[in-house]
This record gives C-alpha cells, structure tokens and sequence, in this order.
C-alpha cells in the first residue's frame, strides 16, 4: 500500500484529505506537529509528501527544500495562493507537483496517482547498493573496499539508476528520462562527459569496468 504524509495546518483541510485519500486506497500520515516534520516523513516511509506552503513557525518553501536534501520522496506543494512566482520557487526547489486551493478533487487525485507513478510508487533509499559498490544518496558518495569518492549531483543521479537497474541494458534516452525526472536537465553529450567522469572516479577506487558501453543501446552497470 502506498504511503501519503498530508503536511496541512487546518484541521478540517487536513481531515478531508485524510478521508478522501482512505477511500482511495493510500496508508496516510497526518501531521500535526509541525517540528521535525523531515524524521515524521522518513519514519513513515512516505511515497508522497503533500505539502501546505502556509505552515506555522515556518513556511513550506524551506521545509520543501530541506526533504529534498534528505530524502527524494515526491513531493506535491498546495497552497490558497494562486502565484506564478510561488508556483516557480516551489518547482525550483524541487517540487514535483503544485496545486492551489480549493481542490479539484478529480483533478488533485489525478495529480497524486501521476507523481507516484513518475516516482514509482516507491520511497527512494538513502543507500543503494550493488556489485560491491555503496552509494549514498545523501552524502552524495560511492565507496567501495573502504575507499570514497564524492560525486557531483549529475554522477550521483547516473550511477543511482544504473545500480538499480543492475544487469539491464539502459538506453541513453531513458537515462536523461530518469534524470528529467529527478529535476535534471542534461543533453545526450553533457551525458557523455558525466559517465566518463564516474568512470574515472570508480577506477580511482580500485573498481574499473563497472558501467560498460553497450554500443547502439546504452549502458550496463555490471554489479548485478
């Protein structure tokens, strides 16, 4: 069952939301301490934040931005303010989705079942590992045999797929689709030029050969 954190400080908003995403099959989390809110949603396990931007003792903006340091759950901000500037800087600080208010009750669940879908449905790790490689997706490094490297944000996104797609062939499209997706916005040569410089960087560590060239289709990571 899919999890969803409704992070809203109006009672009624909040209990409506709760009833209306029960009745569509959701495990849902209702906040209602509005303190260490980032632990609350990684306790759950959330697959989906839905984030008030009007939050007391802070606005949702800065606990937008600190979940997406954190953790890579998606996340749909809401708000009573119908602002393009607003709507920009919730993107920009990586929002996956934004809705005003009132709700659309079609449209918000259309919405909800679209962001789980792009994500997979799934709260991503904060480590992923494969082939004897250890990724952090927090601290942004790989390590492997007690060695470490930091990888740039690009190198992270790239090396994330191809772990967990470990043994499968990844086209290039599809790798800047999942990078698209994560917020990330590459052409197929700055591709190029990441790969080359993860390549370095897992040589560096005593690990070399793990993401082959499959000429004409794309890449394997070879760690399966």
């Amino acid at each position: 069952m899919q999890k969803i954190t409704i992070v809203e400080d109006d009672p009624a908003m909040r209990e409506e939301l709760v009833l209306l995403l029960e009745n569509e099959g959701y495990q849902v989390q209702a906040v209602t301490e509005f303190t260490e809110v980032v632990a609350q949603v990684r306790s759950f396990g959330a697959n989906l934040v839905l984030l008030d931007l009007g939050l007391p003792g802070r606005d949702g903006f800065s606990l937008c931005a600190d979940l997406r340091k954190t953790c890579g759950v998606p996340i749909i901000l809401v708000t009573s303010r119908n602002s393009t500037m607003d709507e920009l800087r919730a993107l920009s600080l990586g929002g996956d989705d934004y809705i005003t208010k009132p709700y659309n009750i079609p449209i918000l669940l259309a919405r909800v079942k679209a962001v789980l879908r792009r994500g997979g449905g799934l709260a991503e790790p904060d480590v992923v590992e494969a082939g004897g490689l250890r990724l952090s997706l927090t601290r942004g490094t790989v390590s492997a045999d007690g060695r470490t490297a930091e990888l740039s944000r690009n190198e992270l996104r790239i090396l994330a797929h191809l772990m967990t797609h470990a043994g499968e062939i990844v086209s290039r499209a599809d790798l800047i689709e999942a990078l698209w997706d994560s917020q990330i916005y590459i052409d197929d040569n700055t591709l190029s030029v990441n790969v080359t410089r993860l390549r370095g960087k897992l040589e560096a560590l005593g690990v070399p050969g793990m993401i082959r060239t499959r000429r004409g289709m794309g890449y394997q990571y070879d760690g399966a």
